[in-house]
Formats: C-alpha cells, sequence, structure tokens
C-alpha cells in the first residue's frame, strides 16, 4: 500500500492556475508526484523544480487536448492519475442567461474534460492501472435560483465520470468525483458583493433555497485537494465510480 505516496507517478491537473486546480497540483507535488500543471491562463510552458510543469491548454477546444496528449505521450508523459478541476461559473436564471453563458459552462465543465478523457482512456486501458478524478460540485445535487447553467454542467460531469468509471473497471482503473460546496476560492469571492459575503454564504439564503453550512465554515482548498489525493489513491482501491460530497453538510445528505 502506497497510501498517499505518488512518487514515481506522474498527475495531471487541470484548471491549475488558481483556486482548486492549484492547490490540488500542490499537494501532489508534496506528495512526491511529477505534475502536469494545465491551464488556459498559463501564457507559455514553464517547469519549476523539475517536479512542477505548468503548461497552457484551453481544454474547450478539442484539437488542442488532442495535440498536447500527443506531444506528451511523444515525452513519456502520460499520466498515472488525471483530475479534471478546471471549472467556470456563471449565474443568472433561464431568461437572463446569454447563449455564451450556457455554452462556456458547458464546454468548459463537461466537454473539457470529456475530449481529456476521450484521449487518455486507451493510455489507461493498456496501463489498466490508475485513477481519474473529476471535480463537480454540490450544485450537481440540489437546484438552485440562477444556477441553471452551472448545475446542469456539473451534473453532467458526475453523470460523465460514472459511465467513464463503469468503461474503465474491467481495466483496473478507477473514475470518482469530488464535488465541492462553497469554497474559499477566486470564484467564491467573486459572487460575493462585500466583506458579509463568507458569513451570508455560511447562514445561507432561504429564499434561494440555500440552506447554509452546518459545520458553519467555507471549504479550503486544501479540504478538497486532501478528497481529490485519497481518491487518487492506493487507500481508495476498491472505490470508483463514487460522488465525495465535500460542503460541510449543505446539501443536508442529498
Amino acid at each position: 500500500m502506497r497510501g498517499l505516496d505518488f512518487s514515481g507517478q506522474c498527475v495531471w491537473v487541470t484548471g491549475a492556475a488558481q483556486g482548486i486546480g492549484q492547490e490540488v497540483a500542490r499537494r501532489f507535488v508534496e506528495a512526491g508526484a511529477r505534475v502536469i500543471a494545465l491551464d488556459w491562463q498559463f501564457e507559455r510552458a514553464a517547469a519549476r523544480d523539475g517536479v512542477l510543469r505548468e503548461l497552457p491548454l484551453d481544454i474547450r477546444d478539442a484539437d488542442a487536448v488532442a495535440a498536447r496528449c500527443r506531444q506528451l505521450a511523444e515525452e513519456d508523459a502520460l499520466p498515472d492519475v488525471l483530475v479534471n478541476a478546471a471549472g467556470v461559473l456563471r449565474l443568472g436564471g433561464f431568461d437572463a442567461l446569454s447563449i455564451d453563458d450556457w455554452q462556456q459552462c458547458l464546454a468548459v465543465n463537461v466537454s473539457g474534460p470529456f475530449y481529456l478523457m476521450r484521449a487518455l482512456l486507451p493510455h489507461f486501458k493498456v496501463r489498466r492501472a490508475g485513477a481519474i478524478v473529476n471535480v463537480a460540485s454540490n450544485a450537481a445535487h440540489v437546484p438552485r435560483l440562477e444556477m441553471a447553467a452551472y448545475g446542469a454542467s456539473k451534473a453532467a460531469l458526475t453523470s460523465l465520470s460514472h459511465n467513464a468509471a463503469l468503461e474503465l473497471a474491467p481495466y483496473g482503473v478507477r473514475c470518482n468525483v469530488v464535488s465541492p460546496g462553497s469554497t474559499d476560492t477566486p470564484m467564491l469571492r467573486g459572487m460575493w458583493r462585500d466583506d458579509s459575503g463568507a458569513a451570508r454564504t455560511i447562514a445561507g439564503k432561504p429564499e434561494a433555497f440555500r440552506l447554509g453550512i452546518p459545520l458553519g465554515k467555507l471549504a479550503t482548498p486544501a479540504d478538497v485537494a486532501g478528497a481529490v489525493l485519497f481518491l487518487a489513491s492506493d487507500l481508495a482501491g476498491h472505490i470508483t465510480m463514487q460522488d465525495v460530497v465535500v460542503d460541510g453538510g449543505a446539501t443536508l445528505a442529498a
């Protein structure tokens, strides 16, 4: 049992420029992995200390995803672990959402992970080992006002993950989901109007059908990263097709 030791393993993390993805990448480096950090915000390829390599990638672009996978295959840098942590949030009711809002949520939150998994499934099947962890959201579990596009896209990612898990199970490859709730990231802070945003999020907003957080605190990126590393590790060697909700009880076990 290797536990949380990822020495000798290659881990790909999308959305690694900030927030949850950045913390996930950092934690895998600490655990001994060689990390390929992918994000459209990286302007050029960069490497730090030989263990963390930052590469630009727009996961909305299927051709760009395929090209990056071919490049890294030639460099013998295909993953033992894939973490899809990239995500976007567009808020608005049905009559307020633009077509672009809807399409961007689907493109980043669902199509991007699909493009990567489609490109990498043959590699995982040949390898007959490995793990995929997709970061969805507790918004996939419960409807909330102004979150139709985001919730639908994350629910689709969860279903996509379960189907991938089923296809990969005969090859010994696991695929699971981590669904964070309100997490202290730039995405969440962008929703706040003033300094009381955190308190209001914790307390809840009944008129928007948000019941608050029973544990009385926001998640941190480290809280979510811990769940990701666990599911990617040998400690979760018999866990697949699961959705671990990391939200302090906000969905009330829905």
